[in-house]
């Protein structure tokens, strides 16, 4: 008989994962540079990575240029050294709100959702897009029937622009070099838009996307900064675009959602945080 070839099910206990042709061997070294880190550290220098990680210093200088230009890192050219970014926090961040920043949220996401009977979302940053980590609906029957994990583009909606308005310049300026090269035809008018958020987030304390990402659809955000270093979340209301619209949207939704976001912070800030 034959040799019996591993398949996906067979336990991996007796196997090194490293000699298998499905390992990635260059995305292993990547996350482990970043395990390189440890709570208490702040900067680490260029050669204190190779020594931590075991890897020649062309191999990390490979590795934190990519980890650099994707924002995973932060390089200080001054002195050669990097640290952590808040993105490297996005990675796992949609497990940790649905169990905490979700759960605190809900009461409050609930009580706006059946004060302007439309749909309440709460998300946070992916790439250029934003996801929806926490979500419910009122008893209204005409509202969206997205759900927690929904991807929706970035500067077109009103939940990326409230994240841009409440995003660092840092953040900004990263956010727009990825957006232009996604798609350099289109930026002029999203940047039009996002610029326009950031005037309407001035003025108002939020940001709306009226027909814009989609004809039907209108929603308002107004972006959430936990204070922890982590990049902001957003929270909207939206539904309709023929419901939500005028005096309806802007003088009564639009200040309860300012009111939410306020008390939604509060409590985080309060200590509801911990289990």
């Amino acid at each position: 008989m034959g040799r019996q070839r591993h398949t996906p099910s067979a336990p991996l206990a007796d196997t090194d994962p490293a000699q298998d042709r499905r390992f990635v061997t260059a995305l292993a070294r990547g996350l482990g540079l970043l395990r390189c880190f440890g709570p208490a550290d702040r900067w680490l220098a260029h050669q204190e990575l190779a020594r931590r990680s075991g890897l020649p210093q062309a191999t990390v200088s490979r590795l934190t240029f990519t980890l650099t230009s994707l924002g995973y890192l932060r390089h200080r050219a001054a002195t050669g050294e990097y640290a952590l970014s808040p993105a490297v926090l996005s990675l796992g961040f949609s497990v940790l709100s649905n169990f905490q920043v979700g759960r605190i949220a809900r009461p409050f996401m609930e009580a706006l959702a059946e004060h302007t009977q439309a749909a309440i979302s709460l998300g946070v940053r992916h790439d250029t897009s934003v996801v929806y980590v926490a979500h419910c609906r009122s008893t209204a029957r005409l509202i969206l029937g997205l759900d927690v994990g929904t991807r929706l583009p970035f500067a077109e909606t009103a939940m990326g622009r409230a994240i841009w308005c409440a995003a660092d310049p840092g953040m900004r300026a990263l956010m727009a070099r990825r957006l232009q090269a996604q798609d350099g035809a289109r930026w002029p008018m999203r940047e039009a838009g996002l610029r326009r958020a950031e005037a309407e987030g001035a003025a108002r304390g939020y940001v709306a996307s009226e027909s814009e990402w989609e004809s039907e659809i209108a929603a308002i955000g107004v972006g959430l900064d936990l204070g922890d270093g982590r990049e902001p979340l957003a929270l909207t209301v939206g539904g309709p675009a023929s419901r939500l619209q005028g005096v309806l949207l802007h003088e009564d939704f639009g200040p309860a959602l300012v009111r939410t976001g306020r008390e939604i912070m509060a409590a985080i800030q309060a200590g509801a945080w911990e289990d």
